[in-house]
This record gives structure tokens, C-alpha cells and sequence, in this order.
């Protein structure tokens, strides 16, 4: 059974423990759904989607929350309705390696933080990064791409980098605290979809025993 994958990918105010998650969002098939740590920012949701459709050639639905923990909290219930199941696959790049990776752990710190319960149940996933630095060449002018954008640059048109506002992705944090979510929403559109086209490109290409594949379901549930 071909499990469909949704990609992920989060965005923050840095890598400390007491920054925050600014945004999530999750790559589909029928378009982008981005959850949004607005605060008080006097703006609409429809016209941020509509900055962003317009950008990204894609559907794009965002929601904005006053308060990290209620963005948090918005994600469990979408994953709860829409990313569980057999047939689903959650990935990222960089997500959660061993030793290493940046979304998940991130995630669980904010989680404790805010009192928010995990959101991942009975969710299975792989880390796309592992598979692609493994099975595919990404050396160019003698160094490794490691990066999301480098590497989807290299193995793919690299049409998505084009439409990133950001050349490097701490530039989320003064898009955030300025106030410019279209620009962070565009970012984040553009890291799923670049996680979502490595992903795909990794199942043409690479035998299934490749995936890392590992139930995100806490030891304590059910």
C-alpha cells in the first residue's frame, strides 16, 4: 500500500527554549493549510490567502491565533481530522533525525511550555532529509547541499525557491515581528511544498525500506 504523504514544517522566533512556534504548516493534496501565530497583527486571513495564492500558484487556507497555545491547539484538531490513518505519512525535512532534527523536538519543548497536549497520535512518520543525503548525490562545486532549498534546487526545477521571500529562513523572525505574514506564510507554503516534491521525489527513486518509518504515538496513550 502507497501511503499518501503530507509534509510539514513549522516556523519560530529561533531555536531557545523559550522562543515560540510562529507557524506550522502542512502540504496536502488538495493545497496548503497554515496555522498562524498572528497575536494582535490587524489583518485578515482572506487577505493573506489571497497574497499567497497569488505567489505560490497554489490553494493556500490560514488561520490566524492570538496566542501560541491556541495555534497549537488548532493543529491537533486538524491532525486529528485530517492527518491519521493507514493511508497517511507524515514527513518533514530535518524533522526529527537521530540526534538531531528541528521540528518535532521544537514542537514538544512549546507543547510542555503551553500545556498542550501532543498532537501527533496514531500519526506515522519519516524524516525525508535521511533518505535524500543517503541515496542521492547533492554535491555541487565540491560541497554537500544540505539545506531544504539547496537540495530541492538541485534535485528539482527549483521553481519553489524562486517564489521564497526569504534567502535564509531566520528571516522568518523579523518577518514575524514586523508584522509581514504574507511574507512568513509564503516561506512556510514554500518549505512544505519543497518537503512534499523530495518526498514524492524520494518514493520514485528509492526502495520503501529507505523510510524511516516510526509511529509518533506517545508511550502513554491509549
Amino acid at each position: 500500500m502507497v501511503l499518501e504523504q503530507v509534509a510539514f514544517d513549522i516556523e519560530t522566533t529561533g531555536f531557545e527554549v523559550n522562543d515560540v512556534v510562529t507557524a506550522v504548516g502542512f502540504a496536502v493534496p488538495l493545497g496548503c493549510r497554515v496555522f498562524v501565530h498572528a497575536g494582535s497583527a490587524a489583518v485578515g486571513t482572506g487577505e493573506i490567502e489571497d497574497e499567497v495564492r497569488e505567489r505560490v500558484g497554489e490553494r493556500v487556507v490560514v488561520s490566524l491565533h492570538e496566542a501560541e497555545s491556541e495555534l497549537l491547539r488548532a493543529v491537533g484538531e486538524f491532525v486529528a481530522e485530517r492527518v491519521c490513518g493507514e493511508d497517511v505519512l507524515l514527513v518533514a525535512y530535518n524533522g526529527e533525525r537521530w540526534r538531531d532534527g528541528f521540528d518535532l523536538p521544537f514542537l514538544r519543548t512549546r507543547l510542555v511550555a503551553t500545556g498542550v497536549e501532543w498532537p501527533f497520535r496514531d500519526v506515522p512518520f519519516a524524516d525525508v532529509m535521511p533518505v535524500i543525503s543517503r541515496r542521492f548525490n547533492t554535491t555541487v562545486d565540491g560541497d554537500e547541499q544540505s539545506s531544504l532549498a539547496a537540495v530541492y534546487g538541485t534535485l528539482c526545477d527549483g521553481d519553489l525557491n524562486m517564489i521564497d521571500p526569504f534567502t535564509e529562513s531566520a528571516e522568518a523572525i523579523d518577518a514575524f515581528e514586523e508584522g509581514r505574514l504574507a511574507d512568513l506564510v509564503t516561506h512556510n507554503v514554500a518549505d512544505v511544498l519543497r518537503t512534499r516534491a523530495l518526498g514524492r521525489l524520494a518514493e520514485q527513486y528509492c526502495a520503501k525500506s529507505e523510510f524511516d518509518v516510526k509511529s509518533l504515538t506517545p508511550t502513554e496513550y491509549g
